[in-house]
């Protein structure tokens, strides 16, 4: 269990306060919960990926119940970064990342597309 070596938020103020702090960075949030299989192996990822996507961004879970569990969900300088995946959905990614290259390349190209002034930014990884 890697979630240990991220820094784990409960509260909407301690949400609240990491959205409204983290400036010049993605912030990544992952909502779900510890618990689940799905969070435990993208926690593994995530965890795995943070030390080398930490100049350009950050990682933080958030445990708590939500209708689609994992959900990871982008901010840039307190504004919600949104990706287009293909579907109608642009606002979250609501599965788990497979490999630590491709939450490392969704995260490059956020901060990418944030650096230009974008909100939102086309998904690098192939439609399957």
């Amino acid at each position: 269990m890697s979630s240990y070596l991220l820094t784990v938020l409960t509260k909407k103020q301690e949400v609240d306060a990491i959205i409204r702090d983290t400036i010049d960075k993605v912030l990544v949030l992952r909502f779900g919960r510890a618990s689940d299989p799905v969070c435990l192996q993208l926690d593994d990822i995530l965890s795995k990926s943070a030390r080398e996507v930490s100049k350009f961004a950050s990682v933080a879970l958030v445990d708590i119940d939500i209708t689609f569990i994992p959900s990871t969900v982008f901010f840039f300088n307190a504004y919600h970064m949104k990706m287009d995946f293909g579907t109608a959905d642009h606002t979250k990614w609501a599965v788990a990342f497979h490999k630590k290259q491709d939450f490392i390349d969704v995260v490059e190209a956020i901060y990418g597309g944030a650096m230009k002034g974008k909100l939102i930014v086309s998904c690098p990884l192939p439609t399957e």
